[in-house]
């Protein structure tokens, strides 16, 4: 959201991307909005969570470090899945510096090691996050994940951290700054993103549905906006729809009299008024659209190109 042109630099000034990658649910999200001091990515306890790049931008004295959280890595199987993870990848190929994330209670082999082939073939500075680190319950297991991978010679520094508690979160900021290239910003001063309101909202919505729905329907389920109005003095009028693949996941997002279809709106609705500092009117609809994630114009127009 560009509001002005970017500030002059002075000659020390460091620009660049850095891409958060790691496996589904190892905390990127909660990691980029942990830097940024404001819930851009969404989360949820279920994994692959994120499906699309989302790109933060954090302001700093000598520094504007440009943050690009990815789908999570992991093994694909299905036409979605395969082009989320092509999304993931595409982010390290753009990069000037990767930051991997592990997570140090729950780790994933298979991605793992999807992850250490692509950061090898990258030829980028690579920082390692082992994140949840508040979860270990005997805290010389740490040591022995620190050792053994640093053990890998890949990495120009590992950084223990929990991205929910805050932990060494600002010792990885500041070794992620010193990897940059000098350049100057490439953001205006007051840009926190490069996405879309329509986007941040819809990708709201869809936290609700993942955090709100159980089994499958958080997998079967896309959002799109198809109304967004802006007036003067008004509440903000904002019409959704949510996308699901069978009748049956229709009405299990409805729920019995509409009860859960409107406990999505009414707790969307409350952060996306935070988001556009305004008051707003949200309406959503649910449709029937047969395989969509396995359908490639319906994944087109459903926004994964």
């Amino acid at each position: 959201m560009h509001m002005s042109e970017p500030a002059a630099p002075s000659a020390a000034f460091r620009s660049g991307f850095i891409a958060i990658a790691g496996a589904p649910n190892v905390g990127k999200s909660t990691l980029l909005n942990r830097i940024l001091g404001e819930k851009l990515s969404i989360t949820s306890k279920k994994p692959q969570t994120t499906r699309h790049r989302i790109l933060g931008i954090l302001h700093r004295p000598a520094a504007q470090l440009v943050f690009v959280d990815t789908p999570g890595v992991h093994t694909a199987a299905g036409l979605l899945n395969r082009r989320i993870v092509d999304a993931a990848m595409a982010a390290l190929g753009d990069a000037d510096v990767l930051l991997a994330m592990i997570d140090a209670a729950n780790p994933d082999p298979d991605a793992e090691r999807i992850l250490l082939a692509a950061l090898a073939r990258s030829g980028r500075p690579v920082v390692l996050a082992i994140n949840k680190i508040d979860l270990l319950a005997d805290k010389t297991d740490l040591l022995t994940l620190i050792d053994r991978w640093s053990g890998r010679r890949l990495f120009e520094a590992l950084v223990p951290i929990s991205a929910r508690r805050g932990t060494q979160v600002p010792r990885l900021i500041e070794v992620m700054e010193g990897l940059l290239p000098a350049g100057p910003p490439l953001f205006p001063a007051d840009s926190l993103t490069d996405r879309s309101q329509r986007f941040l909202v819809a990708e709201i919505i869809r936290e609700k549905v993942f955090r709100l729905t159980g089994a499958e329907i958080p997998y079967a389920s896309a959002v799109t906006i198809d109304k967004f109005s802006r007036r003067a003095q008004r509440p903000i009028h904002i019409f959704a729809s949510i996308h699901v693949e069978r009748a049956s996941q229709k009405g299990i997002v409805i729920g019995k009299k509409g009860a859960k279809l409107r406990q999505i709106g009414e707790a969307a609705r409350r952060d996306i008024e935070r988001l556009l500092q305004s008051r707003v009117f949200l309406k959503l609809h649910v449709k029937v659209q047969k395989n969509w994630s396995r359908d490639s114009r319906a994944l087109q127009r459903l926004g994964y190109e």
